[in-house]
C-alpha cells in the first residue's frame, strides 16, 4: 500500500510538472512579448485582468464539478483545452495574425482551464495521499513547480533568440498532450465515493451548501478574508516588477530572464525547506513569518539602486512562497471534510483570481503615472502591516 500511493503520487506529480513546464514557457513569453513591446503598465494590467477574471466566474461552479465528478478527468480535460486553444494561437500568429489582443484572449482561454483545474487538484491530492505526507508532498510539488519556472525563463529566452514565439507555443501543446496521456492510461486512481453516487442535488444546491459550509466554520471566512488582502497587496511585486526592471535597469532580456531565475532558485530551496522543517508548530504562524519575509522583501524592491541587490532580494522573495502556500494548502487538506474540499478550494481560487486583477486595475495604470518603485514601498508596508493582524486572530491560531 505504501508503495501503491508513492507510485500514484510519482505519476500524477510528473504529468502536472510536465504541462507546468510547457505551461509556463507560454506565460513567460506572452509576459515578456507585451512587456518589451509595450513597456506599458496599463497593457500587462489588462492581461492580467483577462488572465485572472474568468477564473473568477469559473471557480464557484469548477469547485462543486471537482466535489462531484471524477478529478482525474477534470484536469486531463482543462489541459486539452488549453494545448488546443495554444495549438490555434500558433497557427494564427503563423498566419501574420500577431495581435496583442489575441494573447489577452489567450490569457482568458488559459484562466478558464486553470479555472477548473485548481480546486481539482487540490482536492486530488488527499485522495492518493496519506494525511500525515501531505505537508511533505505539498513541499515537494512546490520544489518541482520552482525548478520548472528556474527552466522556463532561460529555456524562453533561448528559444525566442533563435525562433519565433510560435515554437513555444508548439512545446506547450507536445508538453500537453504528453501530460494528459499520462494522466488517463497510467494513472489508476477510482473516483472519489460522490463522484460515483447519482447526484441528487443541483449545481446550485451543491453550491449554496458549499457556501454554507465556509460561513458555519467561523475560521474558514477569516482565513478567506485574509487571503483576499494578501493576494491584492502581493501582486504588484508580482506582476510589476518585470516592468520595473525595463524601466529603470534596462530593458534586455537577459534581465528579465534573471529575476525569474533568481526568484525560482529561491522557490526550489524554499520548496525543500518547507518539505523538511514542516514550519512552526502553528501553521498560521509559518504563514505570518513568510507574509512579514514577503512585505519586507517588497519594499526593499521599492528601494535598492543595484540590479545585483534587486535580484538578491527576489531570491529571498522565491524562498518564501512555499513557506506560505505549502500550510495554506495543507491546512485546508487538513480541517476541510473531504466531500467539500472542490468548493473550498474553488472559493479561494475565486478569491485570488478577483483580488490581483482588482489590485492590477489600480496599480497597473498607477505604474503609467508613478514609478513602480512607490508602489512597491506602499504594498510592501502595508503586508508587514498584514502579517501581524494575521498572528492575532485567535480562530486562527486555534486551528492552525
Amino acid at each position: 500500500m505504501q508503495e501503491n500511493w508513492q507510485k500514484k503520487t510519482a505519476i500524477f506529480l510528473g504529468s502536472q510538472a510536465i504541462s507546468l513546464f510547457g505551461s509556463s514557457l507560454v506565460q513567460y513569453a506572452i509576459l515578456w512579448y507585451i512587456t518589451l513591446e509595450t513597456k506599458s503598465g496599463t497593457m500587462m494590467m489588462i492581461s492580467i485582468v483577462f488572465g485572472f477574471v474568468p477564473t473568477f466566474f469559473l471557480a464557484p461552479f469548477a469547485g462543486v464539478w471537482a466535489d462531484r465528478y471524477n478529478r482525474k478527468l477534470l484536469i486531463a480535460l482543462s489541459d486539452s483545452m488549453i494545448a488546443l486553444s495554444t495549438l490555434l494561437l500558433a497557427i494564427l500568429f503563423w498566419l501574420g495574425h500577431d495581435y496583442i489582443w489575441l494573447l489577452f484572449l489567450m490569457s482568458a482561454v488559459r484562466a478558464i482551464g486553470g479555472g477548473i483545474q485548481t480546486p481539482a487538484v487540490g482536492a486530488f491530492l488527499p485522495q492518493i495521499v496519506p494525511k500525515d505526507k501531505l505537508f511533505r508532498i505539498n513541499g515537494i510539488n512546490s520544489s518541482i513547480q520552482a525548478v520548472i519556472n528556474l527552466i522556463s525563463p532561460m529555456l524562453a529566452g533561448a528559444v525566442l533568440s533563435i525562433a519565433s514565439i510560435e515554437a513555444i507555443f508548439l512545446i506547450d501543446v507536445f508538453t500537453a498532450t504528453i501530460a494528459v496521456l499520462s494522466l488517463i492510461f497510467l494513472l489508476k486512481v477510482p473516483p472519489h465515493a460522490k463522484a460515483m453516487q447519482k447526484q441528487t442535488l443541483s449545481y446550485f444546491a451543491d453550491l449554496k451548501a458549499g457556501l454554507s459550509y465556509i460561513k458555519n466554520h467561523g475560521y474558514l471566512k477569516n482565513f478567506f478574508i485574509f487571503c483576499a488582502f494578501f493576494f491584492f497587496l502581493i501582486a504588484p511585486g508580482a506582476f510589476l516588477t518585470p516592468l520595473q526592471v525595463a524601466k529603470s535597469y534596462g530593458d534586455e532580456v537577459w534581465r528579465l530572464t534573471a529575476i525569474e531565475v533568481a526568484f525560482s532558485i529561491g522557490m526550489m530551496l524554499g520548496g525543500v525547506l518547507i518539505s523538511l522543517w514542516k514550519g512552526f508548530k502553528n501553521k498560521i504562524h509559518t504563514m505570518a513569518f513568510a507574509t512579514f519575509i514577503m512585505g519586507f522583501s517588497t519594499f526593499l524592491l521599492g528601494l535598492t539602486p543595484l540590479f545585483w541587490i534587486y535580484l538578491g532580494i527576489m531570491f529571498i522573495y522565491g524562498i518564501v512562497i512555499p513557506i506560505y502556500h505549502t500550510p495554506t494548502t495543507v491546512l485546508l487538506q487538513h480541517q476541510v471534510e473531504e466531500e467539500f474540499h472542490g468548493r473550498v478550494f474553488g472559493v479561494l481560487s475565486m478569491i485570488s483570481s478577483s483580488t490581483v486583477p482588482m489590485s492590477m486595475l489600480l496599480f497597473g495604470p498607477l505604474a503609467d503615472l508613478v514609478k513602480v518603485e512607490w508602489i512597491l514601498l506602499t504594498s510592501g508596508s502595508l503586508l508587514l502591516v498584514l502579517s501581524f493582524f494575521f498572528v492575532r486572530n485567535k480562530s486562527l491560531l486555534y486551528h492552525g
